[in-house]
């Protein structure tokens, strides 16, 4: 017999077609890689050589256990297992609070800052704590301090949902969705959470709970209560508008995954945040959380922090965003916001609704895990005149269905008891009813699920809506991996918050996020041996990391260990050069009356008298932290001849201002918006129109203005 031949042919046919074969079927089996598996109560079930957690504890792998199936099928099992109780609760979000470190010190060693509170938190959870880092120095909420509902913005905030005490909340409401507003060190934040997934392990079907919070690493000083948490240990960035006056897209993606490891650090792992309204309203007291006026820059910021602070996708390091107020909150009618009934209309004049769009288009592309509606009502639009989180036509139509969004919608706080507007008349059943069927997932401030269960029961909304806000509440927890392992190392935590290199990299952007506008006779740099006189109007703060110090009685800043070649006086009489930081402090959000709006520096705080006193005798260089376009012609204007510089900060330390104004860093910061000439320039403003598009005469500073040396 003839020995069997192969040509070179066959064999290279033979040789490819198993290769092919070969990469095939790795493609048809990917790796499996067992996550870590956090575990305080449940057992752990072994399955094919790996682990899983029995979260209902019935000794068997269901399918929500196992995570190497779909977030959605998983979701789907679970749901199929959860009572109208569980779904109902699972639908609230509410203010969640801790002991603190006030009321454990005041307990004679019976309680640790950390534990879980029981008493409701006092209204809606806030001022239990000691605020972190209260001294002179991060521009905090006037010094940081909070006293809940002593103070307006307390008393507003509490008033629009009461929660109960954690374990009520956890056990008898089925909630899961939190927000924490107090102010504590990492590792007390971190220990704090882990005591309440381990309660939430607990229970019979072993759902972790997700926490949210407002900003936490910013420096501003006039955010209001439940808009940002203020002075905190982690890292200090500029404001919102100095991240957007930075023009520096990677730096802004750097902000954002860097914030994004510390607040996974301590397990939070929601951000209700950030905000894609557009400034075209400069009276808006919430101009300070945007990222300017132009819609297409914004729409670029949004991508990067969306993508610094989730990734491609959400994955187990992620903290999910929740991308606020669709369809935009910057067009309220007179500059009014609609947390009042004085504030209810958002409006366009200038008939520019679609461009208050883009940037959350550029969110939802970006993957943004969730959406906020905000209170306002449209008027006189196509729409119906009902609040955002109610309109179908917006949520529904607009939102889900042309802009393509999946997640979760969820509501502002309180719009089914306080901002109900455009549906006062309705009874709560019939807004719970109302705002489901618009397509609202999540409902704020509101802990007790009695009346939605009521609604779910009678037959009042269909179940399968129902079903649909529980299935994407379910898969942004199964995305995030919290059903593995919701904990975290409170040790670990410290190390990373507020880390050397974090720091350095927010120092760099504190100063490229400083403008400079006027520079008259190359006042600046200023030269060496110098002696200047610097002082903040009204009082400043230095930043947590700052090297400056202040004086008693005015805000003069002192000599810093030589750290500069100028010599810093403590007159202005004795001065070469007066440096003024002008930091208006009007327009709080909460202490709105319903009057009209100023945004002169007179009407904000600013003693402009004195400004233009020292102004008259000696060359001044006025620094304006803007946290709303103010108008400053009671000091400036581009015939004031000894006014030799202004510079605008968003939110930065001395340090950093020194160094620009030294020379020690070049200036490259950008105007966000542009501020407007004069009172009447505000008054004939249109709401929707940016300021670059007013017309001739409308601005004194422009958008995009800034120069260097």
């Amino acid at each position: 017999m003839k020995p069997k031949t192969f040509s070179l042919k066959g064999i290279s046919f033979l040789f490819f077609s198993a290769i092919l074969l070969s990469f095939l079927s790795c493609k048809q089996k990917p790796e499996i890689i067992q996550p870590e598996l956090g575990v305080r109560s449940a057992s752990i079930l072994k399955e094919d050589g790996y682990q899983f957690k029995d979260l209902n504890k019935n000794g068997q792998l269901d399918k929500y256990e196992d995570w190497r199936l779909s977030a959605n099928e998983r979701s789907l099992d679970l749901l199929s297992k959860m009572s109208v109780e569980e779904k109902a609760g699972f639908m609230l979000i509410n203010s969640l609070n801790m002991v603190g470190t006030r009321a454990a010190e005041n307990s004679e060693g019976k309680l640790n800052a950390s534990d879980l509170s029981e008493d409701g938190g006092g209204g809606a959870g806030f001022g239990q704590n000691r605020p972190v880092n209260a001294e002179p120095g991060r521009q905090g909420n006037r010094g940081g301090a909070r006293e809940g509902a002593q103070n307006p913005e307390g008393a507003f905030i509490a008033n629009m949902g009461r929660p109960a005490g954690t374990t009520k909340m956890v056990k008898e409401f089925h909630n899961r969705h939190f927000i924490l507003r107090a102010n504590e060190s990492a590792k007390v934040t971190a220990e704090w959470a882990n005591k309440l997934q381990e309660l939430c392990e607990s229970e019979p079907l072993g759902i972790p709970a997700i926490v949210a919070s407002n900003p936490r690493n910013h420096i501003t000083t006039n955010a209001s209560l439940g808009t940002s948490v203020g002075v905190t240990v982690f890292t200090a960035w500029p404001g919102e508008l100095g991240l957007s006056a930075m023009r520096d897209l990677p730096l802004v993606r750097e902000f954002a995954d860097y914030s994004r490891q510390e607040w996974a650090a301590v397990g939070l792992r929601k951000g209700y945040m950030y905000m894609a309204d557009l400034a075209t309203e400069p009276r808006w007291s919430r101009v300070n959380g945007t990222l300017g006026e132009n819609s297409e820059w914004v729409a670029k910021m949004m991508r990067e922090i969306v993508l610094g602070f989730q990734g491609e996708k959400l994955h187990s390091k992620s903290v999910a965003l929740t991308t606020k107020h669709f369809p935009g909150g910057g067009a309220g009618k007179d500059g009014q916001d609609s947390h009042f009934e004085w504030g209810t209309a958002a409006i366009y004049p200038g008939g520019m609704f679609e461009n208050n769009l883009i940037p959350y288009q550029a969110a939802i592309d970006a993957g943004t895990s969730a959406i906020m509606p905000y209170y306002s009502l449209p008027e006189g639009t196509e729409f119906e005149e009902v609040g955002f989180a109610y309109n179908k036509a917006i949520v529904n139509d607009l939102l889900r269905k042309r802009m393509g969004f999946k997640g979760i919608v969820n509501s502002d706080t309180g719009i089914l008891t306080r901002m109900a507007w455009g549906v006062e008349t309705l009874s709560k059943q019939e807004r719970y009813k109302k705002a489901i069927e618009a397509g609202t997932n999540l409902f704020s401030g509101e802990s007790d699920p009695e009346i939605l269960i009521e609604v779910i029961k009678c037959g009042a909304v269909d179940l399968a809506l129902i079903d649909t806000s529980v299935v994407r509440l379910l898969k942004e927890k199964f995305e995030l991996g919290l059903f593995e392992n919701p904990y975290v190392n409170a040790d670990e935590a410290e190390k990373i918050v507020s880390n050397e290199k974090f720091r350095e990299r927010a120092a760099l952007a504190m100063r490229k996020s400083i403008v400079l506008l006027r520079n008259e006779n190359n006042a600046s740099p200023v030269k060496p041996k110098t002696k200047v006189y610097f002082e903040s109007l009204p009082k400043s703060s230095g930043g947590r990391n700052s090297s400056q110090t202040q004086t008693d009685g005015p805000n003069i800043f002192a000599e810093n260990n030589n750290q500069y070649e100028i010599e810093f006086v403590k007159t202005p009489e004795e001065a070469e050069l007066v440096l003024l930081w002008l930091q208006p402090g009007g327009n709080s959000l909460f202490r709105s009356t319903g009057e009209p709006i100023s945004v002169s520096l007179s009407k904000c705080g600013v003693d402009v008298d004195y400004v233009n006193r020292i102004s008259a005798k000696k060359p001044t260089v006025l620094i304006v932290n803007y946290t709303n376009p103010w108008v400053i012609n009671e000091v400036y204007s581009n015939d004031t001849k000894n006014v030799v510089g202004v510079l605008a900060t968003f939110g930065t330390t001395p340090d950093a201002l020194l160094d620009v104004i030294t020379g020690k860093f070049n200036p490259t910061g950008k105007m966000p918006f542009s501020t407007p000439v004069s009172d009447e320039a505000v008054e004939n403003n249109k709401e929707d129109v940016p300021g670059y598009l007013e017309g001739d005469g409308y601005a004194l500073f422009n958008y995009d203005e800034g120069i260097s040396y």
